[in-house]
């Protein structure tokens, strides 16, 4: 589904050139969970604006479903670390609007909405405007609102990384239901190994910058996942060490 070759990007500036990702390769089939994680400065943001065409890689190329992409594409969806809620428009009114600017009907777009709002645990919040809604509550909201029009393709940069712990688990707990009804295809980027390895069925990593893929592990765990249980997983523990020592590494060469 999602297909990355030869990705690089390089900063030009007055005094210095910084290469952010160098030589990024990666495929992402259909369905499949993927998620991301390396030290800080590695370039994991980049990539995902490169993906979802808001920004123009120095080299390599980017395929979703077999078409190349050439900038922002209702193919690919972006959940940002912030919510980013209109505030003048109530809860209903943000998650319905993707499709209203695709010419869906006032019925229909709000009754998918309220059906993606019920099944978030939202329901008599409707008409609520963000400012009434906790930080969690937005997040719900701006994860359907993105998978209300059901992109192809949904790119997630650290969406619960605002969030306190308890909250945290339970929206991954909460995505994990989504993603296993909607099957979409989710390239996940966290700063939380143990977020990770709970969510994906492959976790790659990254190196110190420039970024480049210093290793991608298949996660040995069943599906549906326990994820407030597991972390007991003997399973969970020997990959979570795993690349920890790897992380840790990339951690010291920055």
């Amino acid at each position: 589904m999602l297909k990355i070759e030869g990705l690089s990007k390089r900063f030009v500036g007055a005094d210095k050139t910084v290469t952010a990702i160098d030589g990024i390769h990666l495929e992402v089939s259909s369905g499949e969970f993927v998620t991301m994680v390396g030290p800080s400065g590695c370039g994991k943001s980049t990539i995902l604006n490169i993906l979802s065409g808001l920004m123009t890689p120095t080299l390599g190329s980017v395929t979703v479903n077999g078409v190349p992409l050439k900038g922002v594409t209702r193919d690919i969806g972006y959940v940002t670390q912030q919510a980013n809620l209109m505030p003048w428009r109530t809860l209903i009114d943000n998650v319905s609007f993707p499709l209203e600017v695709s010419g869906v009907k006032t019925a229909e777009r709000q009754s998918r909405a309220r059906d993606l709002i019920k099944l978030v645990g939202l329901a008599g919040f409707e008409h609520a405007y963000p400012d009434q809604l906790s930080g969690g509550m937005r997040q719900r909201a701006n994860i359907i609102r993105t998978m209300i029009y059901e992109p192809k393709v949904i790119l997630m940069d650290e969406p619960f990384g605002p969030l306190d712990a308890q909250t945290r688990v339970v929206l991954q707990d909460l995505l994990l239901s989504l993603w296993s009804r909607a099957k979409s295809t989710i390239l996940f980027i966290t700063h939380d190994l143990q977020e990770a390895i709970g969510l994906g069925d492959r976790v790659v990593l990254l190196s110190a910058r420039p970024g480049r893929i210093a290793s991608i592990e298949h996660v040995p765990l069943p599906r549906p996942r326990d994820v407030f249980k597991i972390h007991d997983s003997p399973d969970f523990r020997a990959l979570f060490d795993k690349l920890w020592l790897e992380l840790e590494k990339q951690v010291r060469t920055e």
